[in-house]
């Protein structure tokens, strides 16, 4: 089965939402064995959607859309649609009586809004799509050649349910049991460029296991991920295992996960196998580091506190650092870095403490240390190293790649 995608929001087009639901779908939809042909992105008004989907449906009979089914003046993804298959729009009295109910949990004052009763509107002939995420059904449209269109709608976590919910299981029966699928693996790596990571491949760089390589740098290090096509599942996963086990062997001491995992938690359960606590001192990442690990569920087991020293009179007060240290070497230092991640340890009696400093920039750098310059300190129960790297990027990026350095240099160290 060939599908494409039709994402809808005038908001896309202007560049001030980033689509996620489309690369989602695409994901999702390959390992049912269903290839995502075109992916197109129109805008609120009614003639784009029509004509978006009527090409569509003329190239493969199947269609996906996300966005347009809310309550306001701009939604106009049902209707644009139900008039391109000829159907008329209808009440439905149970979708109605939903919206109420919700609107009644949520301790809204007053009566259900008169523009949300457009999200009961429903294209006659329709198969309702249950939406357990939100208030906007989704809506199953086929016309008598078996043409289709799914209407989702454009919230990203309310599009991600669904098609959980409804859209994937409809599409396993309809499709039937996949003999041929498109399925990827992704092997995360951090401190690792990407020159470099094709020099250390070596011979396999271009194909692993037979699989086409892709590279994907980013802030938080190097992403490898390899794609099986068009093969039978049982094929795909023993050529994708293969494939990972070999990339593994030749990047090991930059690996640090596979698909979606964040290295702030896998820092976390390896300190918490060794019941290791942690502290944090930032300067120039003002609380980021921090933030990356108590954004984990649990880390209150692992994570003590921190201390956002900023100015070098927090420095001195909270963490330590001597004067002299701050007025030879400047707070972006070696010597500043040890005391740091020695002080904050000291302080809240944990068995690691991490240190933070350097020019993010924009302003600030000197010709010895330019704009993106970070010296960064562990100190593991009395054992100190540090680590002087520059950046590079936006302010926002040379924080994020502190951060992300900050946690490796822990996991090295612990894993060592």
């Amino acid at each position: 089965m060939d599908i494409e995608i039709i994402t809808i929001g005038d908001e896309l087009l202007l560049g001030f939402t980033i689509d996620t639901n489309a690369a989602h779908l695409a994901q999702e939809l390959a390992g049912i064995g269903i290839q995502v042909v075109r992916r197109a992105t129109v805008g609120d008004g009614a003639g784009g959607i029509a004509a978006a989907v009527r090409e569509a449906l003329d190239r493969t009979g199947a269609v996906i859309t996300t966005g347009g089914l809310g309550p306001t003046s701009d939604d106009l993804t049902k209707p644009a649609i139900a008039e391109l298959f000829g159907r008329a729009l209808t009440r439905d009295e149970a979708i109605v009586a939903n919206l109420e109910r919700i609107w009644k949990e949520r301790g809204r004052p007053g009566p259900l809004p008169a523009p949300n009763l457009q999200q009961a509107m429903i294209p006659d002939g329709a198969c309702v799509l249950v939406n357990r995420h939100g208030t906007a059904p989704g809506i199953w449209l086929e016309d008598d050649r078996g043409r289709w269109v799914a209407m989702l709608p454009g919230v990203p976590r309310e599009m991600r349910g669904m098609l959980a919910d409804e859209l994937l299981p409809l599409l396993r029966r309809r499709a039937g049991s996949a003999d041929r699928v498109v399925r990827s693996r992704t092997l995360r790596t951090t401190g690792l460029a990407e020159s470099s990571a094709a020099v250390q491949l070596g011979d396999i760089a271009r194909h692993v296991a037979g699989l086409p390589l892709a590279y994907l740098p980013g802030i938080d290090g190097l992403d490898l991920r390899l794609t099986a096509r068009d093969m039978p599942p049982a094929e795909a996963d023993a050529r994708l295992a293969e494939g990972i086990e070999q990339l593994r062997a030749r990047l090991a001491r930059y690996v640090y996960g596979e698909g979606t995992d964040d290295l702030a938690a896998v820092v976390l359960q390896l300190c918490r196998e060794r019941a290791l606590r942690i502290a944090v001192a930032e300067s120039c990442t003002g609380g980021l580091l921090g933030a990356r690990l108590t954004a984990v569920p649990g880390s209150s087991d692992v994570v003590e506190g921190g201390v956002v020293a900023y100015d070098n009179r927090v420095k001195q007060a909270l963490l330590g650092v001597r004067e002299s240290d701050l007025r030879d070497g400047g707070a972006v230092s070696e010597p500043v870095a040890r005391q740091m991640a020695t002080g904050v340890r000291g302080r809240l009696g944990t068995a690691v403490g991490i240190g933070i400093t350097g020019v993010a920039g924009p302003s600030g750098g000197t010709p010895d240390k330019p704009v993106g310059t970070v010296w960064l300190a562990l100190d593991v129960e009395g054992a100190v190293r540090a680590a002087r790297t520059i950046f590079v990027g936006d302010r926002d990026e040379i924080r994020r790649r502190a951060a992300q350095a900050a946690l490796d240099m822990l996991r090295r160290a612990i894993t060592a």
